[in-house]
């Protein structure tokens, strides 16, 4: 059973930095993809990006490029979400999950969603 586990979230100001971890375990190979997603109180759940292990080919919604970059380090089964030029509208619970790679990072049906980690930008 695959396991991933989200880290690094915390308090920042508006313009700064943060990089987001998506720990993984419980994998066989590296033919899996991992999206992140993002939940904003009172708003649905939105696709942030997502990249497949294999060979580290990412897929990006249009709002976030050139601001957000997701990267992976297949010795640590850990993907990243390295995250700039922080907005207050930023702020949410970042979630990583198992996903179908394509333009829209489908997540896999029924798998469990862990806790996210909790990103919040101040004005």
């Amino acid at each position: 059973e695959v396991q991933l586990v989200e880290s690094g979230g915390g308090l920042v100001q508006v313009g700064g930095s943060l990089r987001l971890s998506c720990a993984a375990s419980g994998l066989v190979d590296d033919d899996y993809a991992i999206g992140w997603f993002r939940q904003a109180p009172g708003k649905e759940r939105e696709r942030v990006s997502c990249i497949f292990i294999g060979d580290g080919s990412t897929y990006s919604a249009d709002s976030f490029k050139g601001r957000f970059t997701t990267s992976s380090d297949n010795a640590k089964n850990t993907v990243y979400l390295q995250m700039n030029s922080l907005k207050p509208e930023d702020t949410a619970v970042y979630y990583c999950a198992a996903v179908f790679f394509g333009p829209s990072c489908v997540p896999v049906e029924g798998q469990k969603w862990g806790p996210g980690t909790q990103v919040t930008v101040s004005a």
